[in-house]
């Protein structure tokens, strides 16, 4: 038990002590995963309850960020609105980058007829705009959560084959793979055995990275009105209801602006120095 508590806490002092830039962004994303994981806890209200002596209120003691046009509190619905991005984040990042570490590995492994075959449906979909393919599904499937995060995990899929897919072809040509065949070792434990765990380290990042590219995608999908159904809180549907109300109710915009602002940019400067970190080329290096 010592050994696995060390073999976890090393490199994770390892990288603070390195990367204290980094490690202050990664802070940041625990932070916000925090604020989406309890909710019900740290929010002052209700995020569905109306104050109707306060519409379109100004931020003061009793509401942070202020209320919106029929009274709610901004600062309730941005943390809960943090659950709702997060949890669409999560469930995309996971569905998406299963289905692409698995077509990566076999296409790679297996080259021939098969990488040719997948490759072109993999370029069939990176040619297709992230954005507006996922906007074409949710307008045919309907515009619920669920849709939301099968649009936007298909859209995932081709970046995590591709980048798993070049680890692969460098990796199966290791002498420890063609031990394996020698010793009579089948294709699907080679793959399972020996292929995965190198592939771990790319897949890590890819998976940081991508969180900050779907939380923007979920926003840009709920301003456009075809993402989280209503009353569901979202930071993209809060920018869509703010309308042009910029001037003079600026916090309509800023307070969900700048949560989807901090948490992109936390994610994915974390998974830049997860990058540095885990690739033997920028091992050493600081930022």
């Amino acid at each position: 038990m010592r050994d696995i508590l060390y073999s976890i806490v090393g490199p994770v002092r390892e990288f603070i002590l390195t990367r204290p830039w980094h490690s202050f962004w990664g802070f940041v994303a625990f932070v916000i995963i925090l604020l989406g994981v309890f909710a019900p806890i740290i929010a002052p209200y209700d995020p569905l309850w109306v104050d109707f002596h306060n519409f379109k209120g100004a931020p003061d003691s009793d509401h942070w960020f202020g209320t919106d046009n029929i009274g709610r509190d901004l600062a309730s619905r941005i943390i809960y609105g943090a659950r709702s991005s997060l949890i669409v984040a999560a469930c995309a990042v996971t569905i998406g980058t299963l289905i692409g570490v698995i077509w990566g590995i076999v296409s790679g492994y297996l080259g021939g007829k098969v990488d040719l075959i997948a490759e072109r449906f993999v370029e069939i979909l990176m040619a297709l705009p992230g954005l507006i393919f996922a906007y074409m599904l949710v307008i045919v499937l309907g515009p619920s959560m669920w849709t939301v995060i099968f649009a936007l995990s298909v859209t995932r899929i081709p970046t995590v084959a591709r980048t798993v897919r070049s680890v692969v072809l460098v990796v199966k040509q290791s002498m420890y793979i063609e031990a394996a065949r020698a010793i009579g070792a089948s294709q699907f434990r080679i793959m399972w055995r020996h292929v995965l765990p190198q592939c771990v380290a790319v897949v890590i990042v890819l998976i940081t990275i991508n969180i900050g590219g779907i939380i923007i995608a979920e926003a840009s999908l709920s301003y456009l009105g075809v993402g989280i159904n209503p009353p569901t809180p979202s930071w993209g549907k809060m920018l869509a209801e703010a309308g042009e109300q910029l001037y003079p109710l600026w916090w309509f915009v800023a307070a969900p602006g700048v949560f989807i602002t901090l948490t992109v940019l936390a994610f994915n400067l974390f998974g830049d120095g997860l990058r540095d970190a885990l690739d033997p080329r920028l091992r050493g290096t600081e930022r």
